[in-house]
């Protein structure tokens, strides 16, 4: 979900003249699903993973209790919020639920004002829990993922490429000669030139599961599924040549005058038994050979190493 977009609500109660009510309700504000029993309910959240879940419990084929025991047993449908609207108002039928993991209960006849007020207190929860999640992964000073982002889809993608037999490119990026750039520019300056870097290694990263991420000090990582050797060398090539592009003055570097980076990369041979560790060591390794081959420069197992014209 982007900020643009509605929240998705997921309304499902086997009465249509509830799902008719609480639909006209809730769409001038949010896109609503509707579900007429509790398969339907279970199906409809495990496919379009809604943000909330007003949820009837006493429906003929599946109860609403069944159907939030189902949804937390199903990593897509977890954390989705729940809150259960019923005729049961017993203290005891609302301790159930929440016991269960639903966030709230309203009991039938329900007024229209507290279903407002209730689905938007628990959609701004979301809208929140969801921001530190994001937060939680990404890099304050360039914005890029953080490592510990790019630890998690590193591994699934591996895991991915090892099981389809479809490429898997990785690269190692160094910004040279960093330390000498901090000590005569200043550190203000140098956060400055590292975002310029990582929003140029960021725009590169044009298909959805690229990823951009900051690994550390003034190295990045980046990771391109489905990717060849090929062609992660010619993205590597057109990032390093962008970055030089910036023509940030760098009085203290050997490899040119201006701010330039050193790129290593290495791609995941399908055909060989190769851990993700070996993989990662490997772009490491050719990030090594383009910093002692003078910088400035991408060096990639399994592709022509092409060199740069630094100056």
């Amino acid at each position: 979900m982007t900020p643009a977009e509605p929240q998705k609500v997921l309304v499902a109660d086997d009465d249509p003249v509830n799902r008719d009510v609480l639909c006209e309700l809730l769409q001038p504000e949010y896109t609503v699903l509707l579900a007429k029993n509790g398969a339907q309910a279970v199906e409809r959240a495990t496919r379009h993973v809604p943000d909330l879940v007003l949820l009837d419990v006493m429906m003929p084929d599946m109860s609403g209790f069944e159907v939030l025991r189902r949804l937390r047993a199903t990593p897509q449908t977890e954390h989705v919020s729940v809150i259960f609207i019923s005729g049961l108002d017993r203290p005891e039928d609302e301790a159930a639920g929440l016991k269960m993991g639903a966030s709230d209960y309203i009991a039938k006849p329900f007024n229209a004002t507290v279903v407002l007020a209730r689905v938007a207190l628990h959609l701004q929860l979301v809208r929140q829990r969801r921001l530190l999640e994001h937060l939680a992964h990404v890099d304050g000073l360039t914005e890029l993922a953080n490592r510990r982002r790019f630890d998690d889809v590193y591994d699934l993608e591996w895991q991915r490429a090892r099981r389809s037999g479809r490429p898997l490119s990785l690269a190692l990026l160094d910004i040279d000669s960093f330390k000498q750039f901090n000590d005569l520019y200043g550190h203000p300056a140098g956060d400055r030139a590292l975002r310029a870097v990582a929003r140029v290694a960021g725009t590169h990263m044009r298909r959805p599961a690229d990823l951009a991420a900051r690994y550390g000090g003034e190295e990045l990582v980046l990771l391109m599924p489905e990717t060849d050797a090929v062609q992660a060398l010619q993205i590597a090539q057109a990032l390093r040549q962008a970055v030089a592009e910036l023509m940030i003055a760098h009085a203290g570097s050997a490899a040119a005058s201006c701010i330039t980076v050193s790129i290593g990369g290495a791609s995941l041979d399908p055909a060989q038994a190769e851990s993700s560790a070996a993989l990662f060591e490997a772009a490491d390794v050719q990030l090594y050979r383009a910093k002692q081959g003078g910088r400035n420069r991408v060096m990639w197992r399994g592709a022509q190493e092409a060199l740069t014209d630094a100056g």
